[in-house]
């Protein structure tokens, strides 16, 4: 086997530079990010907790009783499957709020009104 062939000469068609962004826009970027990550992994253990754990402690909730049925059997066959709905619905309204605010931010900056951080 060879190694890949190296080229000294430079690209014919180099990928295009990002356009400059601003220390604004740079900002709410990171700060869109950040609240993305954060809501994921909230999300995310809440739906752990529902799928591992709940199964784990359903011996000790056996004698609980939900609408005629013992409360690990309504869990694991219509209450998981809920709370993964109502996990998919709160990601869903947390972005758009999201996507809104950074959307603002976006025009502000277009705009030329945006102020840096901190100021």
């Amino acid at each position: 086997m060879t190694a890949p062939h190296t080229s000294s000469q430079p690209a014919l068609n180099p990928p295009p530079e990002p356009p400059p962004v601003s220390d604004a826009m740079a900002y709410a970027h990171r700060r869109y990010w950040r609240f993305n990550l954060a809501c994921i992994a909230v999300l995310m253990t809440l739906g752990f907790l529902v799928s591992f754990v709940v199964p784990l402690a359903a011996p000790m909730l056996s004698k609980v009783r939900f609408a005629g049925f013992s409360l690990p059997f309504y869990v694991g066959a219509q209450g998981a499957i809920l709370v993964y709905v109502a996990l998919i619905v709160a990601y869903i309204v947390l972005m758009r709020g999201a996507d809104r605010t950074l959307q603002r931010a976006f025009e502000a900056d277009a705009n030329g009104a945006a102020t840096p951080p901190g100021n």
